[in-house]
């Protein structure tokens, strides 16, 4: 039986554009305060789509809701560079609303995604 560490994530091809959150398997995050790694500032995460084994022992509609402690349990399991439970507790307020946010994102349903597409395409 493979770890997760053993994992290998093939992303297809057509996994580019989009401008709605969570349409990607990836969506990089800059964050407004870095987290510091001894003296390395990470000021760029990658959130990868959680596949279900990572939402093991976590309610849908707790990560639906954003509710904190989820979208920090969540976190680690799906950020490269993989964050600690510390760093993750640093999040400032507006990265961790920020990473809510994208992570929210990968569960749209197509209907909800083309929804918000929408409204951000009448609005340009």
């Amino acid at each position: 039986m493979g770890t997760e560490a053993d994992t290998t994530y093939i992303i297809p091809a057509d996994a580019e554009p989009a401008t709605v959150p969570g349409a990607k398997l990836l969506e990089t995050v800059t964050l407004e305060q870095p987290v510091m790694r001894g003296e390395t500032a990470i000021a760029t995460i990658t959130l990868r789509k959680p596949k279900a084994g990572e939402l093991r022992k976590l309610s849908l509609k707790d990560i639906l809701t954003s509710e904190i402690d989820t979208i920090l349990e969540l976190l680690p399991r799906i950020s490269d560079p993989i964050l600690t439970d510390h760093e993750v507790n640093d999040l400032s307020p507006g990265d961790l609303a920020q990473v809510g946010g994208v992570i929210r994102g990968f569960f749209l349903t197509p209907a909800e995604r083309a929804g918000y597409q929408k409204m951000i395409d009448a609005q340009t």
